[in-house]
């Protein structure tokens, strides 16, 4: 820290008929906060009058008034930095530095302490001081702006405020290679900061100086000159948006996310919170990939539980929806802050996914001119790269329907409505969304059959993976209805695998029909619950039909060695044990597939060609008695 010595006589001073000490001089000051007068007139050749065009005209002034006292209560800085003009008008030694330099300043400009008065006056002096020195000190530079809060409006007449913010802004905006001077870097530092490869083949490397290594010394600003510094930072236009995001990120949990919620419910720095939350958001850098997903959840989450106004929560929630691919589950669980029953605020968390499919509409065209010709194509980068955001954004959601169906005061409508939104979006599989379905029927044993129905319409259970399959197969919680559906097909998917083996097989349209399409986002064609019949009406099949279908399944798995490796025998036993054996890997019995298909056929959700070739029409009188129903019927 730098720091100046005025004057060099010490701490006494003569009068006229006594050596008087000038500390107990201040000591009078201190108690009274006031001036003697004639204290000023038994000087020898009277130094503060001498020095101060102030105390002068209050000299004169009382000298009409017959009255012996001076009232210099509202000098800035208080007696201590009265203290600091008195001895170096007595010519004493004073010690200037980053912390007292200010006082001192905005002291001697209300005592009028100008050249004008006296050459060499302390104005002078200390503006010297802070020009040369002060200044030019990245760290003596924010002790002074710091100073001023209890100076003001004193440093901000004198544009102290504005040298400083200046100089602040100019050295962290130059290149990092130039940083000469000490700073505080207590995060994760670069290997050569660690002493990592800082020396090589015996020479011994520069240390690097990180982007951001001025971002921890103005987490110490308070919240407006913050602001000031990071906008004349930003203004500057040398510094990279990443940097600021990082230097904002880390004000806000200096300043803003450090126990925020304790905070909130003792009423403790609202205000201030407040103000942080209200510059932080205004700072924020526009540029894509300044800041992270996260980092604008979380600001959200402080909007919400200091009820900020709507135009920070519109502003968060359009940026977050631009980049939400980058969020993660545990950064969604915002908690509501309403008297309503629910853990999360579910509307947030809608609010971001409707911007985000708005965003992702389209993919767009590119137009590309090459002379005097316009060729119109295809934006397949662009395409790929909302493909990939939409599968991360799909998982996300399907991972926050599992958290917040834990929460038993959920409501089935929102939730559903929450899923419905993303339903359009990709997903290789379905397993998100059937782990989000089981937590629900776990923590809510109460529902009905038709709202069970409605949630586990959510799901394809032709887009279920193996393993989720076999826990399907296996889960009391789900209606019978999803169960037959899942062992169905995944006797398709035996089918299949079973043609796939032997080339010369022909899987019937109808299986063909049921096989998941190459986008892999449908949910709507085989959702499970799509009416809202009665499992008596359709003819569901049997606990044992049930087990039977199980059983079935499990010796298909089990023995698919024993097919694949006997396809080659079976071939050269001629065609009719080939085709018993192809009968044997694609058809179920005809009795369970007539009840499961029962209702699906009145339906309409086949064509009338696929359903004469379906597996449960091979019965001709079933076949008859299931197109003599005029209602629409859905098995359970």
């Amino acid at each position: 820290m730098k720091y100046m010595k005025l004057g060099s006589k010490p701490d006494a001073f003569q009068t006229e008929g006594s050596n008087i000490s000038f500390s107990g001089f201040i000591l009078d000051y201190f108690s009274k906060r006031k001036i003697v007068l004639m204290e000023l007139l038994n000087g020898l050749q009277f130094p503060l009058l001498s020095k101060s065009s102030r105390l002068q005209r209050l000299v004169a002034s009382s000298n009409e008034e017959k009255n012996d006292e001076l009232d210099i209560s509202d000098i800035p800085g208080g007696p201590s930095a009265f203290k600091i003009c008195a001895k170096f008008c007595y010519g004493m030694i004073v010690t200037l530095n980053a912390y007292n330099v200010l006082a001192a300043r905005c002291a001697a400009e209300y005592l009028e302490m100008f050249e004008t008065i006296d050459k060499g006056n302390l104005i002078y002096k200390i503006d010297v001081f802070l020009t040369s020195s002060v200044f030019r000190t990245w760290k003596d530079s924010i002790i002074v702006l710091q100073s001023t809060k209890s100076l003001l409006p004193w440093c901000e007449n004198l544009k102290v405020i504005n040298h400083c913010i200046d100089s602040i802004g100019s050295k962290a905006s130059i290149d990092p290679s130039e940083v000469e001077w000490s700073y505080t870097y207590n995060r994760k530092k670069l290997p050569s900061e660690n002493g990592i490869d800082s020396h090589w083949n015996g020479v011994r490397k520069q240390l690097m100086v990180p982007n951001d290594w001025w971002v921890e010394d103005l987490c110490e600003l308070e919240v407006d000159l913050y602001k000031r510094v990071i906008m004349t930072i930003k203004g500057k236009g040398r510094t990279p948006p990443v940097v600021i995001g990082e230097a904002l990120r880390a004000y806000a949990y200096r300043r803003l996310l450090g126990s925020l919620e304790d905070a909130v419910s003792n009423g403790v720095d609202r205000t201030k919170r407040h103000a942080a939350l209200d510059a932080i958001v205004f700072l924020l850098p526009t540029e894509e990939g300044s800041v992270s997903c996260g980092f604008l959840l979380k600001l959200l989450k402080a909007a919400c539980l200091l009820e900020s106004g709507e135009s920070h929560r519109n502003n968060l929630i359009k940026r977050i929806g631009a980049q939400l691919d980058g969020a993660s589950v545990a950064d969604l669980l915002i908690p509501v802050n309403t008297d309503e029953n629910s853990v999360y605020n579910i509307d947030l968390v809608m609010a971001i996914v409707e911007e985000f499919m708005s965003q992702n509409s389209d993919n767009g065209k590119a137009k590309l001119q090459d002379d005097e010709e316009i060729v119109e194509a295809e934006n397949v980068s662009v395409t790929t790269v909302s493909s990939t955001l939409k599968l991360a954004v799909a998982k996300l959601i399907d991972g926050y329907l599992a958290e917040i169906a834990k929460d038993p005061n959920l409501p089935l409508p929102k939730l559903m409505a929450l899923a419905e939104m993303a339903s359009s979006l990709p997903r290789p599989t379905h397993d998100g969304l059937y782990r989000a379905i089981d937590m629900y029927l776990k923590e809510h044993p109460s529902l009905s059959k038709s709202e069970k129905k409605k949630l586990c319409g959510l799901m394809d259970c032709k887009q279920l993976s193996q393993d989720a399959c076999m826990h399907a197969v296996q889960n009391e919680r789900l209606p019978l209805r999803v169960v037959v559906q899942v062992l169905f097909f995944e006797q398709v998917r035996a089918s299949v695998a079973s043609a796939r083996s032997d080339p010369s097989a022909e899987l019937p349209s109808a299986v063909r029909s049921l096989l998941p399409r190459e986008n892999g986002n449908s949910i709507g064609s085989s959702r499970s619950a799509a009416t809202t019949t009665t499992e008596e009406e359709c003819g569901v099949p049997t606990s044992s039909d049930i087990n039977s279908l199980r059983s079935m399944r499990l010796a298909n798995n089990s023995g698919g060695s024993e097919r694949s490796s006997g396809s080659s025998d079976t071939n050269k036993n001629g065609d009719d044990k080939s085709g018993a054996g192809k009968a044997k890997g694609m058809l179920m019995p005809k009795k369970i597939l007539s009840k499961l298909w029962s209702g699906k056929t009145n339906a309409g959700e086949n064509s009338s060609s696929d359903t004469s070739e379906s597996p449960g029409s091979a019965n001709p009188e079933e076949v008859k008695s299931t197109q003599s129903r005029s209602t629409r019927r859905s098995v359970s």
